[in-house]
């Protein structure tokens, strides 16, 4: 076993949701669980996911590979998803972006030095009124991120990781 017991448990909890024959029902929570302990989703991860809901590990392989909130490499303390769709790139989310690669001296897919930030190009997050939209760890979303609400979310991330 892998996961810690409260994450099991946790995964327990997803699985009481779906009748017994549809088990692989509970396989994307479950990923999510396990890359929220561990950081990213590893073979083995992907492995002892499967054989914990009792699915071939090919399910739970597919998955992981067709939505783009897994990791399959380890990733930065803070993964920082920018949409660049058509409605964030009107709004200047392409700009923001390069600003944030300046700032954190990275290209998206990279990840800083430190081990802190991961930078990625995202797709449509359905909230194209608050353009440019940035996610922080694929559950803080942040709005209308222009440089200088951008300065000040590094500068909070800075903080929050030098204390963990």
């Amino acid at each position: 076993m892998l996961l810690s017991e409260q994450a099991y448990q946790r995964i327990d909890r997803e699985l009481t949701k779906f009748p017994d024959d549809q088990r692989r029902s509970a396989i994307m929570a479950a990923l999510a669980i396990a890359q929220e302990e561990k950081g990213w989703v590893s073979t083995e991860v992907i492995e002892d996911v499967a054989a914990y809901i009792g699915v071939p590990p090919i399910q739970v392989q597919e998955v992981a590979t067709f939505y783009d909130m897994f990791h399959l490499q380890p990733v930065g303390r803070f993964t920082i998803s920018v949409c660049t769709n058509l409605p964030c790139a009107l709004r200047d989310g392409v700009r923001s972006g390069e600003y944030l690669k300046e700032k954190l001296g990275i290209d998206y897919g990279e990840t800083t030095a430190d081990g802190l930030f991961t930078l990625e190009e995202t797709e449509c997050m359905g909230s194209c009124g608050d353009a440019p939209i940035m996610l922080v760890n694929n559950h803080h979303m942040c709005l209308h991120m222009q440089e200088e609400r951008i300065d000040l979310m590094l500068q909070e991330l800075r903080k929050e990781g030098e204390s963990a």
